[in-house]
């Protein structure tokens, strides 16, 4: 019997590239027109990011607790899980993080900060994950039936949250950020794992948003969330 330290990464994958990305085509089929939807949301969420940010910052939190929740249902718990039994324990904690903006819009719990590196990273994260991300599927020979869209799969909604988190300033960051980060960082390693090139870009969101924290706690002295 072989030892355990002779395992590599790759098998413990229950699935094959094939099937994951298979099941985004069937994901995206069953949900088709709801993307428009999505992406206008998203839109509007920069929109309002760049002219409003104080007075529709509450707004801008319930439209992504509603996409967080959604996502954590219809992909994880009704898609993802089918493949991949660790879903099951994965669904919850999209649904947490859909809790926790739902209470911070009831509570103003953010403001929004657009100065300096921090918020044109979060510009830059954001614009990726509504524009960018649906464009990796059929860049790399997939086609469009394959793509990831904001609200509809998780990569995009995380990496656009990170974005509006780095444009954001308020009390509740310190718990609104780890989930985003930690799917960003579960997604990278699945993605590396298949030997997908696309691991890089949740793997660039996070380093993005990293080095423009960092920026900011070496600039104020202090903390990047106050």
């Amino acid at each position: 019997m072989s030892e355990w330290w002779t395992y590599r990464a790759e098998d413990f994958l229950l699935f094959s590239p094939r099937v994951y990305w298979r099941m985004f085509e069937l994901h995206n089929a069953a949900l088709w027109p709801l993307h428009v939807l999505t992406l206008a949301a998203g839109l509007t969420i920069i929109l309002l990011v760049a002219w409003r940010p104080t007075t529709w910052a509450r707004w801008i939190a319930f439209i992504l607790a509603i996409l967080w929740i959604f996502v954590g249902w219809s992909f994880l718990w009704n898609r993802y899980a089918t493949i991949n039994w660790a879903a099951v324990y994965v669904a919850p904690a999209f649904a947490v993080e859909g809790a926790l903006l739902l209470i911070a819009s009831f509570f103003d719990g953010f403001a929004f900060d657009r100065r300096g590196p921090a918020g044109w990273t979060g510009y830059l994260i954001l614009g990726f994950a509504l524009a960018g991300q649906p464009l990796l599927s059929p860049l790399q020979g997939r086609g469009w039936a394959s793509s990831e869209v904001f609200g509809i799969a998780p990569d995009p909604t995380a990496m656009a949250t990170l974005g509006v988190l780095l444009l954001a300033r308020g009390k509740f960051l310190p718990v609104l950020l780890p989930i985003p980060v930690l799917w960003c960082l579960l997604s990278g390693i699945t993605l590396s794992t298949m030997d997908e090139p696309q691991a890089w870009a949740p793997y660039a969101a996070l380093a993005l948003a990293a080095a423009a924290w960092t920026w900011t706690i070496i600039s104020r002295g202090g903390s990047p969330i106050s």
